[in-house]
């Protein structure tokens, strides 16, 4: 299928082929009918990627202050590798449309096949072709409106969730500065709602559209015809709310609110306008200044979104989608016109002129739509699943290879660690072909495609399991994913390299056994790279054997999560020691050379700082102090082993030492932090090349992860746990 992406790093816009997207459960494939262009928001971001790195920098404050962040914590390659990776990879554009329901997912039964909708979302309601919408970004259009007026639905909601935030009441007055598509369709809203408006924009025509909507009387911000009409309006007071839905870095609109506001006036603000708020003015009338999100609650709650968690009405009675249903019940009453809003229609194959005619000031438009054609090329027929079985309890030998022929690899998910800390280390590497990358989003296969050679992108998984040329696949996906998609590669005879954590519950990870058990497949690979380390390879020889107990001690300064962090789903993504933890015990373990019997973890109260105690055979303890309450500018890891009278001590993966007899340290600071990604990674090659045994024994991984889900076991019931002997 076609959808139209960007390259913020070029600014290049094209209309690219992309896989079609999968019709997951909660959810159904929509195939796009019309798209609105947000004539603000997309045209501002269309802008932001034609600026050079100077100016992106500049325009993005906030992103600068993580990338530094991220230098202190990963270093400088290792962070240039990540932002490059995010710049230089096309983006979608669009959030606003209608289309027909063409597949339903399990668990919908609201729509069905042919049913028209309108969609929202930023990752769902794009400009392509076929969209996957969950379930609460998609409400059905009510009989007799028309498609190009329903793809109005997304900025209708954002427009309507603004001046529920500003509570109009009748016979209120308003002013609504800025007056392109959001602007007029408050003015609208408002005139539907019994309230007078003055609006105000310095482009004359827009001025004269949103008269002919409804509103009282509008002009240039800077023209003494505005103050009148609102001194007129409301004998002088001034009105009783403002909303701001204009853009740019002038400060004009935040000032001309406080001048035309009334006393104890509320000022609400939807578009992206600069707010530097004079106190003065603001402090003397007591204004009341509130903020619209989007297009109403359960936006950026990923539960609402995307698991279909709706809010009960008599809490929260205007939710996102029905805001929606809402908006469009208005257009279908003829309560709001958006007819006159559009200014342009554009054929979907003609969409980066379109872009490039708005961007040059040459298409003069408030709303311009892209009409999609009605039927599109037949998707192609998926390859059927062979999932080989072997007799329970044997064990198959690795699978044959032809001598000479690369080692094929497929990758399920290509997000960022995919793309920043795996895939550098093996696109382009001799004797290895990327065969087919598998993600959710068709976007997300085609950057990955570009980015690094695969021969095909897909939604399909079935693709990669019933394809018998494929050697080995990596799942690189969430983590409430990882074991249900080993257990079906493992079926199906791949050999797996998987991303920690390997399960997030104990029934999970007995389920990826049983599959062991039930193919006679033990390929299994777990991401736990810190063991491949060179400095830490290095330490250890350095430290040599061990003839006593030893003691190790682990500080991780994990540091606070950034708000909207997945790790923050605890319900479904497990904890962030579950999905990190892994880490830690297993380079621990492979220092002590041993697997741990018992785990007791404790923590801080009120946050999800922890101490866990590890116990080995032999004696030996390891301690894990997981923090994520210290500076961030204190490094990440720090290690120290110490037995026999020798030290082992690693700092960040940045300097290695070893105290004894004789003292060693690292012979020079490395240029980044290598914390064994790329000689892990050549390590399962060979394995996977050769038919050789996997770099770390199968008995290891599940010793790690029983450890890892045995803290919060420990946790729960304020006791050791005892875990099963080495096997």
């Amino acid at each position: 299928m076609k959808q139209v992406v960007q390259n913020y790093k070029s600014g290049e816009l094209t209309v690219l082929d992309v896989p079609v997207p999968g019709c997951k459960p909660g959810g159904v494939l929509v195939r796009t009918a019309y798209s609105l262009i947000s004539t603000g928001t997309e045209l501002m971001k269309v802008s932001e990627a034609g600026m050079s790195m100077l100016g992106k920098a500049r325009s993005r404050p906030d992103q600068v202050a993580k990338v530094m962040q991220s230098v202190a914590t990963n270093g400088v390659p290792a962070t240039y590798r990540k932002v490059m990776g995010k710049l230089d990879s096309y983006t979608p554009l669009g959030y606003s449309l209608c289309g027909v329901v063409e597949q339903i997912g399990p668990g919908i039964d609201d729509v069905k096949v042919g049913d028209l909708v309108a969609c929202a979302g930023n990752e769902h309601a794009l400009h392509a072709e076929l969209n996957w919408v969950p379930k609460n970004l998609y409400t059905r259009v009510p009989d007799g409106l028309a498609p190009r007026h329903a793809a109005f639905g997304t900025v209708g909601s954002i427009a309507l969730q603004g001046v529920r935030q500003g509570g109009p009441q009748l016979g209120e007055s308003a002013l609504v500065i800025g007056l392109g598509l959001i602007g007029q369709l408050v003015v609208q809203l408002l005139t539907a709602s019994g309230v007078r408006v003055v609006g105000v924009d310095p482009d004359p025509a827009r001025c004269e559209l949103a008269e002919r909507l409804g509103a009282v009387a509008c002009g240039d911000p800077s023209s003494a015809a505005v103050e009148a009409a609102v001194a007129e309006l409301t004998d002088g007071h001034g009105v009783d709310q403002v909303y701001l839905a204009a853009g740019g870095d002038s400060n004009q609109p935040v000032e001309l609110a406080a001048r035309l506001c009334r006393d104890r006036g509320r000022v609400v603000d939807i578009g992206k306008c600069r707010l530097d708020l004079p106190w003065n003015a603001y402090y003397e009338k007591e204004l009341d200044v509130r903020f619209s999100r989007s297009y109403g609650p359960g936006r950026y709650d990923p539960e609402y979104e995307l698991e279909g968690r709706d809010y009960p009405i008599g809490y929260v009675r205007w939710t996102e989608r029905r805001n929606l249903a809402c908006f469009l019940d208005l257009l279908g009453r003829g309560s709001v016109d958006v007819e006159p809003l559009i200014s342009h229609i554009a054929d979907f194959d003609d969409a980066v002129d379109t872009y490039r005619r708005l961007k040059d000031g040459e298409l003069k438009a408030v709303a311009v739509l892209f009409r999609y054609p009605e039927e599109s090329p037949a998707r192609e027929a998926a390859p059927a699943v062979t999932v080989p079985v072997v007799s329970r309890g044997d064990r198959a030998p690795a699978p044959a290879r032809s001598a000479g022929r690369p080692v094929r690899l497929a990758f399920v998910g290509a997000g960022n660690y995919a793309t920043s800390m795996l895939l550098p280390h093996l696109a382009g590497r001799e004797g290895v072909e990327l065969s087919t990358v598998v993600t959710t989003t068709a976007l997300s296969g085609a950057n990955a495609q570009r980015k690094f050679g695969f021969a095909r992108a897909t939604t399909d998984l079935d693709a990669v399991l019933g394809d018998g040329s494929v050697d080995a696949v990596f799942v690189v996906t969430r983590h409430s994913s990882h074991a249900e998609l080993t257990r079906q590669a493992l079926l199906a005879g791949k050999t797996v390299f998987v991303e920690k954590p390997l399960a997030l519950t104990e029934d999970e990870l007995a389920g990826v056994l049983a599959a062991v058990e039930e193919s006679g497949n033990d390929r299994l690979q777990v991401g736990f790279n810190r063991r491949f380390a060179p400095l830490l390879q290095d330490a250890r020889k350095q430290f040599g054997d061990r003839t006593g107990p030893a003691s190790l001690r682990y500080l991780v300064n994990a540091g606070r999560l950034e708000h909207g962090s997945w790790y923050l789903r605890q319900g479904t993504e497990g904890s962030r020691f579950v999905g990190e933890g892994g880490h830690f015990i297993d380079t621990a373990s492979w220092l002590l050379g041993a697997d741990p019997v018992s785990v007791y973890a404790i923590t801080t109260p009120g946050n999800e700082d922890l101490q866990v105690v590890l116990r080995y055979p032999d004696g030996s303890t390891a301690t894990i102090s997981y923090v994520t309450t210290g500076a961030s500018g204190f490094p990440k890891e720090t290690l120290d082993l110490m037995a026999d009278g020798r030290v082992l001590r690693l700092d960040d993966f940045v300097r290695a030492s070893v105290y004894g007899r004789k003292r060693w340290v690292s012979s020079r600071l490395p240029k980044a932090r290598d914390k064994g990604q790329s000689a892990e990674l050549a390590s399962f090659v060979r394995a996977v090349r050769t038919g050789g045994p996997l770099p770390v024994p199968l008995e290891s991984l599940v010793a790690t992860t029983a450890a890892t889900l045995a803290v919060g076991a420990s946790l729960a019931g304020g006791a050791p746990v005892t875990l099963a002997g080495p096997r």
